[in-house]
């Protein structure tokens, strides 16, 4: 199995992690956030922590909360990614939900993506991004040259991802703010073809009409209708699952690829390590692909 983490995201670092929070530095700010997996103590003090961070996340319940600043900083602010193939930048901000619009260990997969788009030999490869936030593994794609479809079904973070393409010098990106589930039925009667298309769904939601959404029982279904989307010739494809207790070994069962022949199949596990010493796990993906 994989073990992945960011190599070269200049604008992000893990200082520290413990206590079930974390301490992270976005460009020149530092933030203090919950961390459900960090269950073991933190190296640094709390005293150092606090005199670090300019901000902290202060749970209300489960999904929600406020920032109490600790520190001057804006409430909006932007950082910079780049590989050999892509450069982007991101606009990052204070949420009510704990995220500030970024999920760092994800550059692993910007960085295969933007290098398989580079890999595939048709003119115009066609990718598609599900569950797709604000929009990093879309902008990843794009500017390493594809026809690229953005999926979320909330409007407020493919604004947000809309955003961030205008920030990074990139344009036309499909933007569709619509349930998953009924995106990709509608793709399959239409005869649509992916040559790459990545999903990181979160273990329940709502789409942008109610529909329920909930990972483990809908999972496998969505799963089967997606390897239908992928071009039999030239393909690559990245699932995600960021849930608690959801085992590496459940990825080959789902990711069937019988009748994708010549396709290898990659399972491994992303996280970020962090200056003071710990490895921080943040989910385990599955990835296809029958690029070389």
């Amino acid at each position: 199995m994989l073990l992945l983490s960011p190599q070269g995201f200049k604008d992000y670092e893990l200082i520290d992690s413990g206590h079930f929070e974390k301490l992270e530095r976005f460009g020149q700010y530092i933030t203090i956030r919950p961390e459900p997996q960090a269950l073991w103590d933190k190296q640094l003090s709390q005293k150092e922590w606090e005199k670090r961070a300019h901000v902290r996340f202060v749970a209300k319940s489960s999904s929600s909360g406020t920032w109490q600043k600790l520190r001057e900083m804006p409430d909006r602010w932007m950082i910079g990614y780049e590989n050999k193939h892509i450069r982007l930048k991101l606009r990052l901000a204070l949420t009510s939900f704990k995220h500030v619009g970024v999920f760092p260990e994800q550059a692993v997969n910007w960085d295969f993506i933007s290098s398989s788009i580079k890999k595939v030999k048709k003119s115009n490869p066609r990718f598609l991004n599900l569950f797709a936030y604000t929009g990093a593994a879309s902008l990843a794609a794009k500017a390493a040259g594809a026809d690229t479809t953005h999926v979320d079904s909330i409007k407020q973070v493919v604004t947000w991802a809309n955003e961030n393409q205008q920030h990074s010098g990139l344009s036309d990106i499909r933007w569709v703010v619509e349930d998953a589930m009924k995106f990709v039925k509608r793709e399959l009667r239409r005869g649509s073809v992916y040559q790459g298309i990545i999903m990181d769904p979160p273990a329940y939601g709502h789409g942008a009409n109610g529909e329920s959404w909930k990972l483990e029982k809908q999972l496998n279904e969505l799963v089967k209708d997606v390897l239908q989307l992928l071009d039999p010739e030239e393909h690559f494809l990245i699932l995600n699952t960021y849930s608690l207790g959801f085992s590496s070994l459940i990825l080959p069962n789902l990711l069937n690829k019988n009748n994708l022949p010549n396709t290898t199949l990659e399972i491994g596990e992303l996280f970020l390590p962090s200056a003071s010493g710990q490895n921080l796990p943040l989910g385990v993906f599955g990835r296809l692909s029958n690029l070389s």
